[in-house]
């Protein structure tokens, strides 16, 4: 399996979610490809947000390697399943889709919670306690999507 987190910048949300699965999959013994992108040129090549890595080493996940980069219409062609984090990255990715099929592959991350197609809160502005609370919502998602992968 190979999933996409997407989200504008790619330096909190995505990379947060990116490590959360990759860490899932790893204690479950999982082989699979994860990554994450964005929309915003001028995060290319840098780390996620310092407060979301030091917040991540705190419960086990290092995404202090992470690099953001763009998302490109070959994502389509390399990915599986591509999750996004709110109503301007699905409307980014749908602008790079090539076809109705390729979208077929997009869903909003939140909708594997509830079914709905709201965006994921940008908690991580609002210091230890939102991203406290931000990484609960991407922790439930994530166990649903990992556990539809060992399915």
């Amino acid at each position: 399996m190979k999933i996409l987190f997407v989200s504008l910048g790619n330096i909190c949300t995505s990379p947060l979610a990116e490590g959360i699965l990759k860490y899932k999959l790893n204690e479950k013994k999982i082989s699979a490809t994860i990554e994450s992108a964005g929309f915003e040129s001028y995060n290319i090549n840098e780390a996620p947000n310092e407060e979301v890595v030091k917040f991540a080493q705190k419960k086990g996940i290092d995404i202090s390697k992470n690099k953001c980069r763009l998302f490109v219409s070959e994502d389509f062609d390399k990915f599986d399943k591509i999750y996004v984090a709110d109503s301007a990255s699905y409307r980014d990715v749908q602008f790079f889709a090539r076809n109705e099929d390729e979208m077929k592959k997009v869903e909003y991350l939140l909708g594997v919670v509830d079914g709905t197609n709201k965006a994921v809160p940008k908690l991580f502005l609002e210091g230890e306690k939102g991203l406290m609370k931000l990484f609960e919502i991407l922790d439930e998602a994530c166990e649903i999507i990992a556990n539809k992968i060992i399915k």
